[in-house]
């Protein structure tokens, strides 16, 4: 039976750290919506109303602008591992760069990871669980390395020019500012 919360629980902090994935949906005032899955050691609760992710330099930058249009973000948790629960934050968020002054706190919350673009730092206003019944069991094997071992061979100053030739703009044509 699913709940509403209006604020993040101590079970849900549980789940959520026994997770190794979770998904982002955004959307833009038009155009695409956007949905992204995410991994590895990103995602921190700050607060019972305040979640923090990392977000690692890839081939675009859609959740970036959306949030920089209207700040709209819900995150998704779902267990696929042991008893079935999915679980949503839905908020406003906002996004911290390295030129920002949050930047260096937040950074101190994750473990170094290069390709490191960016952090969303999202003020939850609704937490929503349902049953989870319908999704699959899958086993877990193992995080992929593979771009943030990328980031780190090709290093910092080519991190920042893929920024800037292929993170620039939305597929919707919308300038991401970096």
């Amino acid at each position: 039976m699913g709940q509403r919360f209006n604020e993040i629980k101590e079970k849900h902090i549980e789940f959520i750290g026994e997770q190794k994935m979770f998904f982002v949906a955004t959307a833009g005032k038009e155009g695409k919506v956007n949905l992204s899955p995410k991994g590895s050691d990103s995602f921190y609760v700050l607060n019972k109303n305040r979640v923090v992710w990392l977000n690692l330099t890839g081939s675009g930058n859609e959740t970036s602008s959306h949030v920089q249009e209207n700040g709209r973000m819900t995150i998704m948790f779902c267990a696929f591992e042991g008893s079935p629960l999915i679980l949503r934050l839905y908020g406003i968020a906002k996004t911290i760069h390295p030129k920002d002054k949050e930047w260096e706190e937040i950074k101190s919350l994750f473990p170094e990871m290069a390709g490191t673009r960016q952090f969303f730092d999202m003020q939850v206003d609704l937490v929503l669980t349902s049953c989870g019944t319908g999704v699959p069991l899958y086993k877990y094997s193992d995080d992929r390395n593979i771009l943030v071992r990328l980031w780190k061979k090709r290093g910092q100053k080519k991190v920042e020019q893929y920024w800037k030739d292929k993170n620039g703009v939305s597929i919707d044509g919308i300038p991401i500012k970096m």
